[in-house]
Formats: C-alpha cells, sequence, structure tokens
C-alpha cells in the first residue's frame, strides 16, 4: 500500500487538524472508489461506515457483535463515521486524541490505558471523527452490540479479585489483576462475552472437569468466550496480567 505523506505548511498540527479533515488526494481518491460513503452536501464531509473507517480494524463478528482494533498514530486521522449501535471499549493506548462530532468543535478527553467506557450510540446516534494530536499511538478495543434487545443472559456476581467495572442494561465487565502465583477463585461465566489483555502473562486456566490450561497471554490479545463451566484462573509467571472480561446481557 502506498504511504500517503501529509503536509500542514509549517502550522500546528493540533489546529490543523481541528479545521478541517486531514486527508491527502491519494486517500481521498481511493476511499472514494472503494469504500461506501453516505451521500452529503456539497462542502459537507463524507461519512463512511464505522468498519471503513480509517485505521478500524472489524477483526471478529458474530451473531452478537462485531469486534474493533482501533490504532490511530501520531498525526493521522480517522475520517468521519457514523455509530449507531451500543459500543463498550478498553483504552489500550492513549495520546491526546481529538473527537469532532459533526459541524462541532474538538475535543480532547483524557483517558487512562485499561480504562472502560460504554456509550449507547443505540438511543443517540453519533457522527463523528478521531485525531491523533499527540505524540504515541492512540488504541481503543472494543465491540459494537448487534441485537438492540437485551434481556437472553443473567451474568452472575464474581467473587474477588475480580472487580465490576462496568454493569448496565447491555453489558457487565469485570476487571482482574493477578500478581504472580495469585489465583483468582471458582467463578461461573453464565453469558457469552469477550476478553481484552491489557496486559500479559502466563495463566493457568482450570475447569471443572477438564485438565489445566496454560495461556501464554500478549497485550492486544482477544478472545470470544461461551458461557461455560466454573473455572479458576492462576498467575504462573513473572509478571502482572491483568484482563477485562465482558459478559453480553
Amino acid at each position: 500500500m502506498q504511504t500517503c505523506i501529509i503536509q500542514t505548511d509549517g502550522k500546528d498540527m493540533r489546529n490543523s487538524i481541528g479545521r478541517r479533515q486531514f486527508l491527502c488526494g491519494c486517500c481521498a481518491v481511493l476511499g472514494a472508489a472503494v469504500l461506501p460513503r453516505e451521500a452529503s452536501a456539497v462542502g459537507d464531509p463524507e461519512i463512511v461506515p464505522i468498519e471503513f473507517a480509517s485505521f478500524h480494524d472489524q477483526t471478529f463478528s458474530n451473531e452478537y457483535l462485531q469486534f474493533m482494533n482501533v490504532t490511530i498514530p501520531p498525526g493521522q486521522i480517522a475520517a468521519y463515521h457514523r455509530h449507531t449501535r451500543d459500543f463498550a471499549q478498553v483504552y489500550m493506548a492513549v495520546s491526546d486524541a481529538e473527537g469532532t462530532p459533526l459541524g462541532g468543535k474538538p475535543v480532547i478527553t483524557p483517558r487512562k490505558v485499561g480504562e472502560v467506557l460504554f456509550t449507547n450510540y443505540a438511543k443517540q446516534p453519533v457522527v463523528h471523527q478521531v485525531a491523533n494530536v499527540g505524540a504515541s499511538d492512540f488504541r481503543i478495543m472494543g465491540f459494537e452490540l448487534f441485537d438492540s434487545q437485551p434481556g437472553r443472559f443473567a451474568p452472575l456476581a464474581r467473587p474477588t479479585p475480580y472487580v465490576s467495572v462496568m454493569d448496565n442494561h447491555r453489558v457487565q465487565a469485570w476487571r482482574l489483576i493477578l500478581q504472580p502465583g495469585e489465583v483468582a477463585p471458582a467463578m461461573q461465566q453464565t453469558a457469552p462475552g469477550m476478553r481484552i489483555v491489557v496486559q500479559g502473562g502466563v495463566l493457568v486456566e482450570g475447569a471443572q472437569g477438564k485438565p489445566d490450561h496454560k495461556l501464554n497471554l500478549k497485550y492486544g490479545d482477544f478472545a470470544w468466550q461461551n458461557a461455560g463451566p466454573v473455572r479458576t484462573m492462576r498467575n504462573a509467571g513473572t509478571s502482572t496480567v491483568e484482563l477485562v472480561e465482558f459478559e453480553l446481557k
């Protein structure tokens, strides 16, 4: 793929991105040829579906959700795209990310690595663009929920050291941080969902009626998890492991 060099004519990048859609001519021509876009009035920005927005990688989908891995490099922008489905996400790498709603002004909201966020886009759809005006990658991992009628699943409470970090009408999420040698006691996942690895390491997962399963997890790994039997988790490595696990409702 051809790399596009974007010139800012010596002006401040933050102001440049805030004023206009930060796309070079070759990218715009290529996008117009292959990507579905919404019709717009003359002079209005074009809007693409979220899965076609720049730097949005649709890495997994099933009947319940569409999983997105979004990494925006410094100085780059995800063009205007529309959110219409409820969206849950984990911040994996933070930078100065400038969000601009269609017709609005750019805003930078400080975030932390590992922060979990849910947005009820089904109730209030949004069109926006996101520009990375910082010096490092901006990365989120999350998913859109297809089903607009929740209530099929009922997650159970989890014991310490699981910590509930999200609980709403669509999804529940827990953070699990295990130090070397630490064990998470038995729990049961009663609803399907996703696991996202914020800090990797070696875990031993024990499931009722099955042999222990050793996992070498890496930062940014993710996995679909079906509802299943009672399980335990043990950190068998030398580094701290941090997971965020979601269950659907």
